[in-house]
């Protein structure tokens, strides 16, 4: 590897070119529309369910020594769903966003004043479904210039930023995980400890498969622990 300014940038711009190659499969949560739907009710009775859609920006830079890093939030405690849990920045499509991308760029700067110009968006990944049934869609971008941003925290929705290195949710280091059964269906949930200075955060949940999934393809490599892949049915009303 590349070492240096010149080469990092190199690097990054190499990873830019390989990601925009990258195709992602098919999402199983579309309608026959062809997309998620933003109702939340479906239009007769026995059709499936059409989950909202929201996205999440996987935010990508290169740390200090080289390796890739990737933003994170804790949310604010006084939220009424997931307080206190981390999470990638992103939220709910609204009816202005053009796009997927545009949704998780207005959300990072809403929540982490992440201004748009500074990400080069490079690909979006396989699509999870929340367990509120939620479509998520992630979106990974590219942060060339980590000096240029300069976080402001929406306090009604985020209590701390930072980052981690992308690496470690490919490692069997500071994980552990436990199997449950949803829709009749068995999953792994996965629980990662990072400790920064005296904080400690837990990476769990939906927020720990999407990056373990990305780890997964910008390293293009699967991770060193069994991963349980599951799609979820949607409901029936």
């Amino acid at each position: 590897m590349e070492t240096g300014e010149e080469g990092a940038g190199t690097d990054i711009e190499a990873l830019i070119r390989r990601l925009r190659l990258y195709q992602p499969p098919p999402s199983p949560y579309t309608t026959a529309a062809g997309g998620p739907s933003t109702a939340t009710t479906p239009a007769a009775a026995g059709e499936l369910f059409r989950p909202r859609r929201a996205a999440v920006l996987i935010c990508l830079f290169r740390g200090g020594a080289g390796e890739l890093r990737v933003v994170l939030t804790k949310r604010s405690s006084s939220l009424s769903t997931h307080s206190g849990e981390v999470a990638l920045p992103g939220g709910k499509a609204e009816e202005g966003d053009a796009d997927d991308a545009a949704t998780a760029l207005r959300e990072a700067k809403e929540e982490i004043g992440l201004d748009p110009s500074l990400i080069t968006v490079v690909t979006s990944l396989e699509h999870f479904l929340s367990k509120h049934l939620l479509v998520v869609v992630p979106i990974v971008g590219i942060l060339s210039d980590i000096e240029a941003f300069k976080p402001v925290l929406n306090v009604d929705e985020v209590d701390d930023i930072f980052d981690v290195q992308l690496e470690m949710f490919l490692k069997d280091e500071n994980r552990t995980s436990e199997e449950l059964e949803k829709m009749g269906q068995l999953f792994t949930i996965h629980y990662f400890n990072y400790e920064k200075g005296n904080q400690k955060y837990l990476i769990w949940g939906l927020t720990a498969r999407i990056l373990i999934h990305a780890a997964s393809v910008v390293y293009q490599r699967p991770p060193d622990f069994p991963e349980r892949k599951v799609q979820f049915n949607l409901p029936k009303y």
